[in-house]
């Protein structure tokens, strides 16, 4: 509670936290809108492949555009931004402390991020797709190297993330945690070229607004939802639900009747998991007091003493008092992404990080797909994103959601069943493939999965593949079972590099 009193430290000491972003969309937009508002926090550089685009959203956001440049001899002033095409320039030494990651590609975000990890600067991954895809291994290497690796705040899952850790303060037991959305079944199938009829509007008003439609797609046919809740599940601990997100029709008012265990007469299988609630009833009409845009946290109530709390202080409880709710209603995006940027500079605490890999994002088939086809990726037309649990993704051999671009399909696949590695071709060895592979490898073995991942050459014996990646059996379940974001990470601000 004392990140805006840090901020003011650093602005009187003239020592600004200074930021780089990696991808000026909308989210990053949102940020350079306030960053140039906040006392003791600086943006120095901006790289996009889209020079003038950037150019354009940080002048819509409010920077003088006499202040941006497009050259770089010595670091800038406090006022000026360096606007870059060219990756490398981020890096250039003695220039940055923080750097946001916003591309939203799971690939050149995981490059990205072990660049800054190996250059000794903290990173805010707002590319949630990256985080699901590796952020295990990410948040790992970041450790090792003493810097900070984490979610953004703003981004629903830190939020939610951040209700979890609060409940969990107070010695509650967290039920379900987890976020509203527009939802109906149909929604699976969506393509780019159907999804702007869902959002009311035309193609031509579509691009004539700048909007992405495998982006807005991934929202509606439950890619994004899927993605988000397995970066929470793997950041708490909560578990994935054994066949995939629900979306049960709720109202916040029902939060703490609906998110409970099934036995209690809710519809989870169990008690402490992750979950998205619909805004519309399956019949399509809209139900009153949605959660559509926030974020919510459903709790147990210990002790009778407790459930006697609940009713004084007037909290919305199921019919047994036993289970109630906190929610958020809305998420403010990229304008509350200055409170990670603080928090990992300032704190060195990161506002979320993966601590297991617990649940993972599969590729699902939207319609049956025929040999030779490519696979185009999160948002597209041919797959969708499913969250499992990390055990019953690596034990079917599932092509992760961050990893479905540009595959090509080798044997016929059927509509809604889970494209497998045995399914496609896999040409690219990129640093993102090889992070996923290290710890699939690993978790393989913790798992005691028979079958090695892909690329891993058989062993010995065939149920420890763990040992494929250098670990013992012993080094493994250290790191699974104490290791912590915090524990080896200085807390004295580390020299810039």
């Amino acid at each position: 509670m004392n990140l805006y009193s840090l901020l003011q430290k650093r602005e009187l000491e003239n020592n600004p936290v200074r930021v780089g972003i990696i991808g000026a969309g909308k989210f990053a937009t949102m940020f350079m809108s306030q960053v140039i508002r906040t006392p003791g926090m600086s943006l120095d550089v901006v790289f996009d492949l889209d020079r003038k685009r950037a150019r354009e959203n940080l002048i819509k956001a409010g920077f003088d555009s006499e202040l941006l440049r497009e050259n770089h001899r010595s670091p800038c002033s406090k006022a000026e931004v360096f606007v870059t095409d060219d990756g490398s320039q981020m890096f250039r030494e003695g220039m940055l402390d923080v750097v946001i990651e916003s591309t939203g590609d799971p690939i050149c975000g995981t490059e990205h991020a072990i660049r800054c990890i190996d250059q000794g600067l903290d990173v805010v991954m707002v590319n949630v797709e990256a985080d699901v895809l590796a952020g295990f291994e990410l948040a790992k290497k970041a450790r090792e190297n003493d810097v900070i690796y984490s979610l953004a705040y703003g981004d629903q899952p830190a939020l939610i993330v951040e209700q979890v850790d609060t409940v969990r303060s107070m010695g509650l037991d967290v039920v379900c945690a987890g976020k509203g959305t527009k939802y109906m079944p149909s929604y699976h199938q969506s393509t780019p070229e159907t999804v702007w009829d869902h959002y009311g509007l035309t193609p031509e008003e579509a691009a004539l607004g700048g909007m992405n439609s495998k982006m807005f797609n991934s929202f509606l046919d439950g890619t994004k939802s899927s993605i988000e809740m397995t970066a929470v599940a793997n950041a708490t601990g909560l578990k994935s639900p054994a066949d995939g997100l629900a979306f049960p029709a709720c109202s916040i008012d029902d939060l703490s009747s609906v998110l409970i265990p099934k036995a209690q007469g809710g519809v989870l299988e169990q008690s402490g998991m992750v979950e998205v609630i619909s805004s519309l009833n399956r019949d399509g009409s809209e139900i009153e007091r949605d959660l559509r845009w926030g974020v919510y946290v459903v709790f147990e109530a210990g002790t009778e003493y407790v459930r006697r709390c609940f009713r004084e202080y007037g909290l919305v409880t199921d019919r047994s008092g036993q289970y109630s709710a906190l929610y958020r209603p809305y998420h403010l995006i990229g304008l509350e992404l200055g409170v990670s940027v603080a928090s990992v500079a300032l704190r060195r605490e990161p506002t979320g990080v993966p601590v297991s890999f617990s649940a993972d994002v599969v590729s699902v088939a939207k319609r049956d797909l025929k040999v030779g086809e490519i696979l185009d990726g999160e948002g597209g037309g041919t797959v969708w994103g499913k969250i499992l649990p990390a055990e019953t993704s690596l034990k079917s051999r599932a092509v992760p959601i961050g990893l479905s671009a540009q595959l090509q399909v080798v044997r016929p696949i059927q509509r809604d069943r889970i494209v497998t590695w045995n399914d496609v071709k896999v040409n690219e060895r990129t640093t993102a493939h090889k992070l996923r592979r290290q710890m699939e490898i690993s978790f393989s073995g913790w798992f005691r999965i028979e079958s090695p991942a892909p690329g891993c050459q058989p062993c010995a014996t065939r149920s420890k593949h763990a040992l494929c990646a250098g670990w013992s059996a012993a080094a493994l379940a250290a790191v699974i079972l104490t290791w912590s974001p915090f524990a080896a990470v200085s807390q004295k601000r580390r020299p810039r590099v």
